[in-house]
């Protein structure tokens, strides 16, 4: 009898140590691990602007990009991905909730030093890339292309750019920002990756940009991945209208049709934007799908190329709550060099014992295999 116990009480023990974290790190029980120890990651941000509208909110912003920093080793994260939507409103001078009782608490400057906090914590430790979103430009959402983002995020600011911004491309004022702007990668097994984020609705110039910089003798034989705002709505449609007041531009389907489809080398699309609030009842189980879609199509010459959108600025059920609950998704890039698995995460969750449990979304169309051609 009194050797069962011991035995009971060591097994007890021993999860207790299992779930904690690694020596000289916050004790959290749950540290995500990689799949495969040949694997690399990549980390995708869906659409922050809930956090950062909001300055009780901010915290949970800076606890997303805080974890992607302490995880960088353990994860080989190459690169943080961030789908836009970093504010609410770009060029709001007032806070108060005018013109737009959806904005929060913060003007828009405001708004802006909390998204350079957040990346502050991954400066000198990993190159981040930012798709623009509509809420990145105009005053309230899109009227113009102005954008305070050239303010906030420039090569100079992180020491990681030297090694993996390759380009940058022109923005409405005819001036190289990185509102257009190519990062690249290499790995023994993926061989090179070249990732390439965009302006909002992207104008012909900016195309343009993109598909002599792909078709380049340089970058002809790297594997594309082109990170978007708005590509993908909630049932896995591709955009072909928006009510957004700004010209010229081209909406997702014009991206597909004049850059994606008749392309030879880009493998993979991400985006964020849409999504609406899943149901939130005292149920353990919640449908999550509306925050996220996915769909495959061949490109002009037969490749297969997957579009994934993920957006969970209202994953805690509602426009105006505490931003998503921080959930994000971790992009395994396994040995295979074909193979990408999808894990989408919390570090909010898996911070306390009493939430760790809801620290992983495991729903099929949250965790998920992507073949790449």
């Amino acid at each position: 009898m009194k050797r069962s116990v011991y035995i009971i009480l060591a097994l007890l023990f021993a999860a207790r140590l299992s779930a904690q974290g690694p020596l000289g790190e916050p004790q959290i029980p749950v540290y995500p691990t990689l799949k495969d120890s040949g694997s690399f990651t990549m980390i995708m941000v869906p659409d922050p602007q809930s956090y950062t509208k909001f300055a009780a909110n901010q915290p949970l912003f800076e606890l997303q990009t805080a974890w992607i920093a302490q995880n960088a080793e353990r994860l080989r994260i190459a690169a943080a991905l961030f789908t836009g939507d970093m504010v609410e409103q770009n060029n709001l001078l007032t806070s108060g909730g005018v013109p737009n009782p959806y904005n929060g608490d913060q003007t828009s400057r405001q708004q802006w030093e909390s998204v350079s906090r957040g990346l502050a914590r991954l400066d000198g430790k990993m190159p981040y890339i930012i798709a623009q979103g509509n809420h990145d430009v105009g005053y309230v959402a899109a009227e113009n292309r102005y954008s305070s983002m050239p303010e906030y995020v420039y090569p100079e600011r992180n020491s990681c750019f030297a090694n993996s911004l390759v380009a940058t491309g022109c923005n409405y004022q005819g001036i190289n920002t990185m509102e257009n702007a190519a990062f690249e990668f290499h790995n023994k097994t993926w061989g090179d990756i070249l990732v390439i984020a965009f302006e909002f609705a992207p104008r012909d110039e900016a195309l343009d940009w993109a598909r002599q910089l792909i078709e380049s003798e340089k970058f002809r034989n790297h594997k594309v991945i082109v990170l978007t705002h708005s590509f993908l709505g909630t049932s896995g449609e591709r955009i072909k209208q928006e009510s957004y007041k700004l010209t010229p531009r081209n909406w997702a389907q014009e991206v597909w049709d004049k850059l994606i489809y008749p392309s030879k080398n880009i493998s993979l699309v991400l985006c964020g934007h849409t999504g609406t609030p899943p149901k939130i009842d005292s149920s353990d189980s919640i449908d999550y799908r509306s925050t996220a879609a996915y769909r495959v199509d061949k490109a002009a010459d037969g490749r297969n190329i997957p579009q994934m959108m993920f957006n969970s600025q209202n994953g805690d059920g509602d426009w105006n709550g505490n931003g998503g609950d921080c959930w994000l998704r971790i992009l395994e890039f396994m040995p295979d060099g074909k193979t990408i698995y999808v894990r989408t995460f919390s570090p909010l969750f898996a911070l306390s014992k009493r939430t760790a449990k809801y620290a992983w979304r495991v729903a099929d169309y949250d965790q998920f295999e992507i073949k790449i051609d």
